[in-house]
C-alpha cells in the first residue's frame, strides 16, 4: 500500500522546518552565500512558522530577509563565561577581554563607514577610538604598533568575515600583520544592523558597572499580568534548556522552580517538536539529549589525547565523591601517561604537561556543567555520576550553540 502523497508532503515539510530550526540553533546568523545557503533557503521559507515558535517559546525575534537569517538570541544565564568567541582558524584560541574590545571598536567604526574599508584604515579609527578616558582608566590602550595588537585586530575581522559582515576583495591578513601590505573588505551593512542581539541599544544604557550593563542591555519589559510573568518564565526556562547542557534546579528561582514542576513535560514537548532534542529527567535537573550531536560546540567523549584525559578525569572526579585539589588532579594525569602513554601525543607525556593538560579538561568540564570551581581545586557536579567507573556511559546532553556560537554579541 502505497503512501498517500499529503502525507508525504506533509512529513517532508515537517523535516525541513526541523532541519531549519536545528540550523538557526547551531549558527544564530544564516547568510544566503556561503557554506549554510541551503540551511538558509530553509529557514526563509519556514520563516513565519519559525518566527512564531521563537517567540512564544524563547522570547528570541527572528529576522529573515533576502541576504540573512540572524536569531536574536541571547544567552539563558548571562554569567556564563564558558563559551567565549574563538579565532576562526585551526587554533580556536578564545577571545581575550582586549579582543573583546577591539571588537567593539571594530564594529562602532564599521557602522560609521562606508561600503568598503581597508583593514589599515580600520585600524586607525580604532586607535582613536580607543583613546576615549573611560577606556584608558579601564586599562584599555591600544596603539596597533605592535605585532601583538595587530594579530588581536586580524582576529577580530577574521571572526566578521565569518559572520559574513566582511567580506574580503583584496590582500591579505598575515601582510598587514607582518606590515607588508593592507586588506581590503565589503562591508555588509544589512548583516552589521543585525549583529546585536539585545532588547535596549548600549548607547541608552547609563547604569555603570559591567553585570548593571548587562542587565540592562537585555532586560526584558514591566510584567503587570500574571499571564505576562509566567510567559517569561517560560521563556527563561526554554532558553536553558536549549542553551545549557543541564538544568540542574538548585539554580533555579522558587518562582521558576515550581513552574518548571508543573509545566515540564509541556516545555520539554516543545523543545523536541522543535528539535527532536529528548528530555532526560534525573533528580537533580533535566538535560535535553541529542541523538544526533550536532547542537553543540563541546563534546565529550572526543577522539585524541586530550578527549581520552578529559575522559579519564572525569571518572577520576566522579569516583572522588568530593572536592578534588588541583596537585591530585596533576598528579594523576602523570600516572595515566604512565599507563596510557603509548597511546597519547608525545606533547602530553613531557615532564611538566600535566598543567596544560588538566586546564584543558577542566575547560571542556566546567562548560559541560559537569564540574564547578571551588577555592583549591573543583568538585563534581549531579551530572559527572554519569562517568563513574562501572556505570554505563550514555550520549552525552545537547548543547546548541553556535556562540556560532560562540555566543554572539
Amino acid at each position: 500500500m502505497t503512501t498517500p502523497l499529503s502525507e508525504v508532503l506533509d512529513s517532508r515539510r515537517a523535516a525541513e522546518f526541523h532541519k531549519a530550526a536545528r540550523a538557526l540553533l547551531k549558527e544564530p546568523l544564516l547568510l544566503a552565500h556561503g557554506p549554510h545557503a541551503e540551511e538558509f533557503r530553509l529557514v526563509r521559507q519556514h520563516a513565519g512558522e519559525l518566527r512564531d515558535w521563537f517567540e512564544r517559546n524563547t522570547g528570541w525575534p527572528l529576522r529573515v530577509d533576502a541576504e540573512a537569517a540572524r536569531l536574536g538570541r541571547t544567552p539563558g544565564t548571562l554569567a556564563d563565561a564558558t563559551h567565549p568567541a574563538r579565532e576562526a582558524s585551526r587554533a580556536r584560541a578564545p577571545f581575550t577581554r582586549r579582543r573583546y574590545v577591539l571588537l567593539c571598536l571594530a564594529l562602532a567604526a564599521l557602522e560609521r563607514g562606508e561600503a568598503q574599508i581597508a583593514l589599515g584604515r580600520l585600524a586607525e579609527q580604532v586607535v582613536l577610538d580607543a583613546a576615549d578616558p573611560h577606556l584608558a582608566a579601564a586599562g584599555i590602550e591600544f596603539t596597533l604598533e605592535r605585532r601583538e595588537e595587530r594579530l588581536d585586530l586580524a582576529a577580530v575581522v577574521r571572526l566578521l568575515m565569518r559572520y559574513g559582515v566582511l567580506r574580503r576583495v583584496a590582500g591579505d591578513e598575515e601582510a598587514y600583520v607582518s606590515g607588508a601590505g593592507d586588506v581590503l573588505y565589503d562591508v555588509q551593512r544589512r548583516v552589521l544592523a543585525g549583529l546585536l542581539a539585545a532588547r535596549r541599544g548600549p548607547s541608552m544604557i547609563t547604569v555603570g558597572g559591567f553585570e548593571d550593563r548587562l542587565a540592562e542591555l537585555t532586560a526584558e519589559s514591566a510584567l503587570d499580568s500574571d499571564e505576562l510573568r509566567f510567559r517569561a518564565i517560560r521563556q527563561r526556562l526554554t532558553r536553558r534548556l536549549l542553551d545549557d547542557p543541564v538544568l540542574y534546579y538548585d539554580g533555579l528561582s522558587d518562582e521558576e522552580l515550581g513552574y518548571l514542576t508543573r509545566q515540564r513535560a509541556f516545555i520539554t514537548a516543545r523543545i523536541t517538536e522543535l528539535t527532536g532534542l529528548v528530555a532526560e529527567v534525573r533528580a537533580e535537573g533535566v538535560a535535553m539529549v541529542d541523538s544526533l550531536d550536532d547542537l553543540t560546540d563541546v563534546r565529550m567523549p572526543e577522539q585524541g589525547t586530550h578527549g581520552h584525559v578529559t575522559l579519564l578525569l572525569a571518572e577520576h572526579l566522579a569516583d572522588a565523591g568530593g572536592a578534588v585539589g588541583r596537585e591530585e588532579l596533576e598528579r594523576r594525569v602523570r600516572e595515566l601517561a604512565v599507563e596510557h602513554g603509548g597511546f597519547w601525543s608525545k606533547s602530553a607525556k613531557q615532564p611538566g604537561a600535566e598543567g596544560e593538560w588538566v586546564d584543558q579538561a577542566l575547560v571542556k568540564l566546567t562548560a559541560l556543567g559537569l564540574v564547578t570551581a571551588v577555592p583549591g581545586g573543583v568538585a563534581p557536579l549531579p551530572a559527572l555520576a554519569r562517568y563513574a567507573v562501572g556505570e554505563m556511559v550514555v550520549r552525552e546532553p545537547g548543547l546548541p550553540h553556535p556562540r556560532s556560537s560562540q555566543r554572539k554579541a
